[in-house]
C-alpha cells in the first residue's frame, strides 16, 4: 500500500471514531490534511469575526513548511494515536 492510500485509509478511519477528538486535535489534523491534499496555505486569514475558519485557517499554516508527504505521515501517526485512544477508551 503506497502513502497516498494509507493516508485515505486513515482520513476515513478517523470519520468513525465513537469518541470526537479534542478541538486542539482536530485542529491538527485538519492543518495537516489541507496540507497533505492542497499544499502550502492559498487563501488570506479570516476575519477576526470568523473565529473558527481562523483557527482552522492559522492549524493549516502552522504546517505549511511540510511536504504533502510529511503532511500524511503526520496526519497518519496522529490519526492512530486517536484511534488508540479511543478504542482503549471503549
Amino acid at each position: 500500500m503506497g502513502l497516498k492510500e494509507e493516508f485515505e485509509e486513515y482520513a476515513d478511519k478517523v470519520k468513525t471514531l465513537t469518541k470526537k477528538p479534542s478541538d486542539a486535535d482536530l485542529l491538527i489534523l485538519y492543518g495537516l490534511f489541507k496540507q497533505a491534499t492542497v499544499g502550502p496555505v492559498d487563501t488570506a486569514r479570516p476575519g477576526m469575526f470568523s473565529m473558527k475558519e481562523r483557527a482552522k485557517w492559522d492549524a493549516w499554516k502552522a504546517v505549511e513548511a511540510k511536504t504533502k508527504e510529511e503532511a500524511m505521515n503526520d496526519y497518519i501517526t496522529k490519526a492512530k494515536q486517536l484511534i488508540e485512544a479511543d478504542a482503549a477508551s471503549a
